[in-house]
């Protein structure tokens, strides 16, 4: 196939580099498609079709969505870096509690 790349033109490299990426792109295409036929058929061997397993809910039976919480507390060096008051304190919220600064100081207003 290619011998030896070295004594190939750059315009020779850059056509055998165009060629490479679309056999890459058209192989990964056709495996795609190949894998998803592959799933169509199994669900439909089990009596569903590929979008009722992909649009359901994953393990919820409650049907309340979790809810992220609303930050309370920021970092006065860095705004960006909040927290909501619930579980472990982040390591912002530790430094300025023992630098003697207050929870409320940290305070979101």
């Amino acid at each position: 196939m290619v011998d030896n790349l070295d004594s190939m033109s750059l315009e020779h490299l850059k056509e055998l580099k165009g060629r490479v990426d679309r056999a890459l792109s058209s192989f990964v295409d056709r495996k795609r498609k190949a894998a998803r036929a592959a799933i169509e058929e199994q669900a439909r061997s089990l009596g569903f079709s590929l979008s009722e397993l992909v649009d359901a809910p994953a393990g919820r039976t409650s049907g309340r969505a979790r809810r992220t919480g609303e930050p309370k507390f920021a970092n006065p060096a860095n705004p960006s870096q909040t927290w909501t008051g619930r579980g472990r304190k982040p390591g912002w919220v530790v430094d300025a509690l023992k630098a003697g600064k207050s929870i409320d100081s940290l305070a979101i207003k």
